[in-house]
């Protein structure tokens, strides 16, 4: 390795000595000692994080770069530097694992003990030189350690941090499932409790799902999802730039890339190299063959009859489907109710649908509670039914149901139903044909619930959260089939649905 010849630099600055040696610098010293080059993306990630640390506000960021790009090494640089300028920081890395978050540690004590820098901060005493922890010599004696490494199922109460690394937190076995999703988010919200005041905090990674923690801004496509990192500093670096040039063309040529694509296959090429949220797997239920409509119902009447329309077209029949579930928020099944719609021309109208919710103070009266919601559904929504699934705890609600729509003075019919068949091959035959023709429209409150997503992540192999799209499939294949009006004269005002309405018929007769 040829050396090159450098100015002579004070390894241990004195105490109270001014650094001027700025992050870019500090990484330049150590890839020379490595005998190495630092591309252009990993110059534009040291300046980045650099004005990021730099900053008296605003100190979150969230760094994205193609896989094998040496971000994790620049990181580890970036650990190494902070503790140079100031010795008394105390850095928590979390990663999905414990593991992962010592090899971060691990590249950081290498680090220190190599550059010309940092040598004289490697503590005497061996216990403060741990795998996945470890204290550097400073002044102030602080009870957190210089750099620790936790998983993300760890128990991290009581630490207290001046930078907290999130280095890959989101990975596949993590983020498969809105569940599992929903417990990570919730993990990586104690981190609030744990970061100082005046603190920063770096996200590191690459997307692992179409609903990735790694969202910064609103993004129309996936209205149903709060951006996670709202808010945050971002640099994104995909390997192809928007002209299709390499990002490293000195490791990436064109011909690697393309080989990197095929044997990876485009979805996990664009989640993994270009950085765009995907599905890995691509779903069976896709929600852009779903027509987004924004009109409500209307009623009039005509000719004495009762009318309703979205929009301006005119409906003909409805169904509703109530999936109940006594479940606690957030574990088991969800309670959902839905309705759909038909119209004249044998189109499908998703108009409006519930996760039905309670505050666990109300766990006594769930049963009747959740009836009461059911009534106002069917009275905003204007049903002449309600199909309730009576497998399991489903098996007393249709009795509750009744009692609460007389006291409401509510008339409608309620239809014990039992689901027999196998649940995936319902959700597919209610809805692989109507997607397939988008003959399925749904209304735009539709697209921000929980509703779209379980679409996306639903695969009938998969252990996903289905209960929204049960419900629907239960009001898909229970729409009721329209016959022709036979022509007889109505003595009372049919309901809007025409199905309901009572005749009158002669009953005296000459012989």
């Amino acid at each position: 390795m040829t050396v090159t010849k450098m100015k002579k630099i004070d390894p241990a600055p004195a105490a109270g000595k001014k650094r001027t040696v700025d992050f870019f610098e500090f990484v330049f010293i150590w890839m020379r000692l490595q005998g190495l080059t630092v591309p252009r993306h990993q110059r534009k990630i040291a300046r980045w994080l650099s004005g990021l640390w730099l900053r008296a506000a605003d100190r979150q960021g969230l760094l994205m770069a193609f896989r094998n790009s040496g971000k994790s090494t620049i990181v580890g640089l970036f650990c190494a530097w902070v503790l140079y300028r100031r010795p008394q920081t105390r850095i928590l890395v979390m990663a999905a694992d414990h593991a992962l978050a010592k090899k971060m540690v691990r590249n950081v004590k290498r680090i220190i003990e190599q550059h010309l820098l940092t040598r004289g901060l490697k503590p005497d005493r061996l216990d403060q030189w741990a795998s996945d922890q470890f204290t550097i010599r400073r002044d102030q004696e602080l009870r957190d350690p210089s750099m620790l490494a936790k998983g993300i199922g760890a128990n991290i109460t009581g630490l207290r941090a001046d930078l907290i690394i999130c280095d890959d937190v989101e990975v596949p076995k993590n983020c498969d499932s809105a569940l599992k999703r929903q417990e990570l988010r919730a993990r990586l919200d104690e981190l609030d409790y744990i970061l100082t005041p005046e603190g920063m905090q770096l996200y590191i990674g690459t997307p692992h799902t179409y609903y990735t923690i790694y969202q910064t801004d609103d993004d129309p496509s996936k209205p149903e999802i709060e951006p996670y990192l709202r808010g945050f500093n971002r640099l994104l670096l995909p390997i192809l730039d928007s002209r299709g040039r390499s990002a490293w063309p000195e490791r990436f040529s064109e011909e690697k890339i393309a080989s990197v694509r095929t044997r990876s296959g485009e979805n996990k090429f664009q989640s993994q190299m270009m950085l765009r949220p995907v599905n890995i797997t691509d779903s069976r239920l896709d929600p852009s063959r779903m027509v987004a409509y924004g009109d409500e119902i209307s009623i009039s009447f005509a000719n004495g009859r009762e009318i309703l329309k979205i929009g301006d077209v005119k409906m003909v029949s409805a169904s509703c489907w109530w999936d109940p579930s006594f479940a606690a928020e957030g574990k088991g099944d969800n309670s959902v109710i839905a309705c759909v719609f038909a119209d004249e021309n044998g189109r499908f109208w998703l108009h409006d649908l519930e996760y039905i919710r309670l505050p666990a103070r109300d766990a006594e009266n769930v049963a009747s509670l959740q009836c009461q919601k059911v009534t106002e559904f069917l009275r905003r929504n204007h049903l002449p039914s309600v199909r309730v699934e009576a497998n399991g705890i489903g098996k007393f609600l249709p009795g509750i149901l009744k009692q609460t729509l007389r006291s409401e003075g509510l008339r409608a019919a309620v239809i014990e139903m039992y689901s027999h068949s196998n649940k995936q091959a319902r959700i597919l035959e209610a809805f692989e044909v109507l997607l397939a023709e988008k003959a399925l429209h749904a209304h735009r409150r539709i697209w921000s619930s929980g509703f779209v997503e379980e679409m996306r992540e639903w695969s009938p192999a998969a252990s996903v959260h289905d209960d929204a799209l049960d419900a629907v499939a239960g009001c898909l294949l229970n729409e009721p089939v329209r016959l022709p009006q036979c022509g007889i004269v109505a003595s009372a005002a049919p309901g809007w649905q025409g199905g309901s309405a009572q005749y009158s018929a002669l009953s005296k007769f000459e012989i």
